[in-house]
């Protein structure tokens, strides 16, 4: 199956007060020092093609800081402000014919192991498929092309969880061993919590 892979990086990071897409990985291997925006990258370009990432706020800032510029596909999000689903559907509008489906995260998950993604995508297909750890899903998630235009065409004042519950019954589960699925480093403190668990 082909499967693209979508990364969202547009967000003002307001509570963080910095790009999360630049914080590094400090005293995590592969490497130290790694962003969390180049070690998703290089995850995903293992399993997707392409891997689509969007940017919008701080843009500039984000591309001159990583690594892996030529290993992802960069969309430019100019209504960022209006919040995730507008990347989102930015991201998909990007996708290309071929793909068929999406790998989904935000960039504020960064450690969720390689072997995660493989799992999600050895599924026999579902619509929506989703990692969990101790009973508690996250992220990334794999969604089936045939729901694309089930979220593009939601309204700014909607969110893609809207979506996800009318498809319950075409949602899978996978178990894994993977803490980073749960991740979700929003502000100073819960970057220093992730820091504090290496």
């Amino acid at each position: 199956m082909s499967v693209a892979g979508l990364i969202l990086s547009a967000g003002e990071s307001r509570r963080m007060g910095s790009p999360k897409a630049l914080l590094r990985r400090n005293g995590m291997n592969p490497p130290r020092g790694e962003t969390f925006l180049d070690g998703l990258i290089a995850r995903f370009s293992e399993v997707c093609a392409p891997v689509i990432v969007v940017l919008g706020h701080s843009e500039a800032e984000i591309r001159a800081g990583i690594r892996l510029t030529d290993e992802a596909v960069f969309v430019t999000n100019p209504n960022y402000r209006l919040g995730q689903l507008s990347s989102m559907q930015c991201g998909l509008r990007a996708m290309p014919e071929a793909a068929e489906g999406a790998l989904f995260t935000l960039v504020d998950h960064p450690r969720v192991h390689a072997e995660t993604l493989r799992r999600l995508l050895a599924e026999p297909r579902a619509e929506i498929v989703k990692p969990r750890y101790e009973g508690r899903s996250g992220h990334p998630v794999f969604f089936a092309r045939s729901l694309f235009p089930e979220f593009l065409a939601l309204p700014p004042d909607r969110q893609a969880r809207d979506v996800v519950r009318g498809h319950g019954a075409g949602t899978r589960f996978v178990d894994v061993n993977d803490p980073g699925i749960l991740d979700d480093i929003d502000d100073p403190e819960a970057y220093q919590r992730l820091l504090a668990a290496v």
